[in-house]
């Protein structure tokens, strides 16, 4: 081996000059020359020629170059300190075994090298390595926008998680909140009994006379219309974005309040109005009536019920909503513990937004309807009719709303934006644009009738188009066919426009001259209404009692108790044998609930009725302290006692029940009148067993096609748009049907929570969402669910048919209509009756004791 620095063949050795190395050779030997630390500090070099020289200066300039081109930060790293490793040279026949050789680099003094790399058993040379550089950095940057995806991804996740967490550490506190309130246990479905929720359910310690599932209670809030309540003007209260979010939280935050319309959110958080509490001071007392939602701003607040803490209330908690809807009794106080901050909204206030916001949506789609010229003829109620079952439908701009050619069921009127009217033109090949439509205008009418193909495009224009629309099945569902809509002529023919295929033609026409697509319903003549009602009509007023007086009357016993007062059973002083009822009702506490137009309404509507399944009032009476209503008395029992005794019905006994209540409902909605307290407690049985109407305590004639906004019913038979607060009509009484058929055939309704407000969240999910038990049949079932359907509508019922629908339901096949109307069918439930007096199929109760207050108001005096 040659010594160190020296090589085989012309090369010689090299020398080592502080930290730098490098290899030389000029032909013969030569000395090597180092420029201190530019030297590659860590490298091996071996210089590879084949008859020429290799200057380790070459390698610095060139590789200088590279690192400056490349935008690196110094020309070349530092050596480390210590002993340099060697370099070799190697003759020109020597094998490529070095890790770093300069090659083909022009020298100063005309010399040439070639430089390359051993990179993992790979040979590269300078030139390969640059040309890896942009694909290299191009994999980084890649490789960075992954890396900076997963960050993000990673930081929603860890948002996510912390939410959740939070969510969950809210559901903890609301369930040890509920725990500690209301102490539940779980009880038998058939029980029904349970305690109140914390501050949002009414006072219902009612003394009963029996064992057993307690009577269901009616509720009722003040009428919009009353003339003690009159209109409220919406004022809008100041607030920043903060407290607006605050308030808008706490109210998404409830199962009730959070399926309002935006529209509707929004006007609530706009009028609540802010109000300051001083540390100890009463919000709520318990056993006070209730008026107002309350949010909590900043602050704490502590919750106790008889002297027992509850709870605490912080920011962003919301109380108190159940007296939004209704008059109702505060179970718990709500006292502040610090200086506190509260947003507040009023009932009426709310009833107001929701009558507003449901009427203002109503004239809209009316006054739309009208503009159109081939229905401005209906009357008024087919166009509410139609008005409540149009839906908002939105199209991007360039959207296709119709094709041409395309069969359609749907009728649009544009609310906003514009579209344009293509069609093809004989001789053209493409579309031609014919009009242009804009809000107010309509298209698609002649879908209502049959399925006729397009005959023109519709596209929506930019930025979009929104539009009220209605289907074929729906508008015939209520309204019929419209004869009219044929004849409309878009001036089709004189454009030249091609038309349908002739089939088409030729069906049309067949259907229009023989008229079977239009064909007029053979009722008559109300809208909406059944084309047989029962034979009723109004009766007059009776001589036979004009001359009765309050003391002329004995009383015998007590028939019933509920949240107003009494019903007792009198009798003539002068003839025993004469027995009525004697519904008592405490002044006072009308006035303070303001039910006195209720009380009137209750009034009127059972003066006037006269039919054999609606109970009689004879005459009215006042003092002081009540208002009395002497009405005939059935000594046949309640409907509830005697489901409550046997457990449930069959279907014989419950389809006579229904059908009793179904007569009567004909013939209150043919006057207009809605009910809207259907139950078994409200149910009585004369003495053939005929079952009749009581208690029209929130009754209302609201004329045909027209709404009411009054939240009234009893809490498991309230519909879903009387919870809404939407607006509500006739068809609120076929969803209470079909809740009163479900409970006489299982013995409880269907929907039942722990209080109020968690029963009208079950209503809300649908009775989709209710488990039928096996003893009520498959026919029974599916009219059920035909009754209780979400959309108003859409219950049986309610189409133009009216309660004919009804009656040639399934469920009521065989069923003796005929019998029924002429009161010649007999009975399943026949009552044993020993005297006028004989109560032995009533419960009994308690002599009222309390001594009522005096009313001096004079609300009364039309009594």
């Amino acid at each position: 081996m040659p010594p160190p620095g020296k090589s085989s063949g012309n090369l010689t050795g090299s020398k080592a000059y502080g930290t730098g190395a490098s290899t030389g050779a000029t032909g013969g030997d030569s000395q090597n020359t180092s420029y201190g630390n530019r030297g590659v500090a860590g490298v091996r070099v071996t210089g590879a020629v084949s008859g020429g020289v290799v200057n380790a200066d070459s390698y610095y300039h060139d590789h200088h170059f590279y690192q400056h081109h490349q935008g690196e930060a110094a020309p070349v790293a530092q050596a480390p300190k210590g002993p340099l490793p060697s370099t070799t040279s190697t003759a020109s026949s020597g094998s490529p075994q070095a890790q770093y050789s300069p090659r083909s680099n022009k020298m100063g003094n005309g010399a040439s090298s070639n430089a390359h790399f051993t990179v993992d058993g790979e040979s590269m040379d300078v030139h390969k390595v640059k040309a890896l550089v942009p694909e290299l950095r191009h994999e980084i940057k890649r490789r960075d926008k992954i890396i900076e995806q997963y960050d993000n991804q990673l930081r929603q996740k860890e948002d996510l998680l912390k939410e959740k967490e939070n969510e969950i550490a809210r559901l903890k506190e609301e369930v040890h909140k509920l725990k500690s309130v209301l102490q539940l246990k779980v009880d038998t479905l058939k029980s029904q009994e349970s305690k109140p929720d914390l501050l949002s359910t009414i006072d219902e310690n009612q003394i009963e006379p029996s064992k057993g599932p307690a009577k269901k209670q009616g509720v009722s809030g003040e009428s919009p219309s009353s003339k003690t309540l009159g209109y409220v003007d919406l004022t809008h209260h100041d607030k920043d974005f903060k407290s607006k979010q605050l308030i808008k939280d706490a109210l998404l935050s409830n199962e009730f309040i959070k399926v309002l319309a935006v529209s509707q959110l929004r006007e609530v958080i706009d009028c609540m109005y802010e109000k300051k509490v001083t540390k100890s001071s009463y919000i709520i007392r318990e056993g006070e009536r209730g008026e107002h939602l309350y949010v909590c701003a900043d602050g704490v607040l502590e919750v106790h019920k008889d002297d027992k803490r509850l709870g605490e209330i912080k920011s962003g908690g919301l109380f108190g909503e159940l007296a939004i809807l209704y008059n109702c009794k505060r179970t718990a106080s709500v006292k502040a513990m610090t200086s506190t901050t509260l947003w507040v909204l009023d009932r009426r206030v709310f009833q107001t937004i929701m009558m507003k916001t449901g009427l203002q949506k109503r004239e809209e789609n009316m006054a739309f309807l009208k503009s159109v010229p081939l229905l401005k003829q209906l009357p008024s109620e087919k166009l509410a009719k139609i008005a409540d079952v149009l839906e908002y439908d939105f199209f991007n701009e360039n959207e296709y709303i119709i094709r041409e050619g395309a069969t359609g069921d749907t009728f649009f009127i544009i609310n906003k934006g514009e579209v344009k009217v293509t069609q093809m033109i004989a001789g053209q090949s493409e579309p031609k644009e014919v009009r242009r439509l804009k809000r107010g205008d309509y298209f698609g009418e002649k879908a209502l009738l049959s399925e006729d193909r397009r005959t023109a495009n519709v596209i929506a224009l930019p930025p979009g188009v929104e539009c009220l629309t209605v289907d074929r099945e729906s508008f015939t569902k209520l309204i019929g066919d419209l004869n009219e809509l044929r004849t409309k002529d878009y001036g089709d023919e004189a454009r030249g426009a091609e038309s349908v295929t002739s089939q088409v033609f030729l069906r049309f026409r067949h259907n229009k001259d023989s008229g079977q697509p239009g064909k007029a319903s053979t009722g008559s003549g109300r809208s909406g209404s059944d084309s047989t009602i029962s034979p009723v009509s109004d009766r007059p007023v009776s001589k036979e009692f004009e001359n009765i007086t309050l003391d002329d009357l004995q009383l015998v016993t007590t028939l019933g108790m509920g949240g107003f007062g009494r019903v007792e059973l009198v009798q003539l002083s002068k003839d025993k044998s004469k027995t009525f009822a004697l519904k008592c009702l405490k002044k006072k506490h009308i006035v303070e609930t303001r039910q006195q137009e209720h009380i009137y309404s209750e009034k009127k509507i059972m003066m006037e009725a006269d039919s054999p399944f609606i109970t009689k009032l004879h005459k009215t009476f006042r003092d002081k302290k009540y208002v009395y209503m002497l009405m005939e008395v059935c000594l046949g029992g309640e409907l509830w006692t005697i489901l409550r005794d046997r457990g449930h019905f069959d279907d014989i006994t419950a389809r006579f029940c229904v059908a009793c209540v179904l007569e009567a409902f004909s013939y209150l909605h043919a006057k207009g009148i809605i009910y809207r307290d259907l139950k078994p407690e409200n149910l009585l049985l004369d003495a053939r067993g005929y079952v009749k109407l009581v208690d029209f305590g929130f009754a209302k004639k609201i004329g045909v096609g027209k709404k009411t906004w009054t939240f009234c019913g009893t809490p498991e038979y309230v519909a879903p748009e009387i919870i809404l607060n939407k607006g509500h009509d006739h068809s609120a009484d076929y969803w209470s049907l079909g809740i009163l058929m479900y409970e006489l055939l299982n013995g409880t309704p269907p929907f039942s929570g722990s209080d109020p407000m968690r029963t009208y969240n079950i209503i809300l999910k649908g009775v989709d969402h209710i488990e039928f038990p096996k003893k009520i049949s498959r026919s029974a079932h599916v009219l059920i669910k035909k009754l209780c359907r979400d959309n108003p509508m859409e219950r049986l019922g309610y189409g133009k048919n009216g309660i004919s629908d009804i009656r040639k339901n399934k469920w009521f096949q065989g069923f003796d209509w005929e019998g029924l109307m002429n009161l010649t069918m007999t009975p399943p439930i026949i009552p044993k009756i020993r005297h006028p007096t004989d109560t032995t199929n009533f419960d009994s109760y308690p002599r009222d004791m309390d001594i009522a207050a005096d009313e001096l108001s004079g609300w009364d005096a039309d009594f």
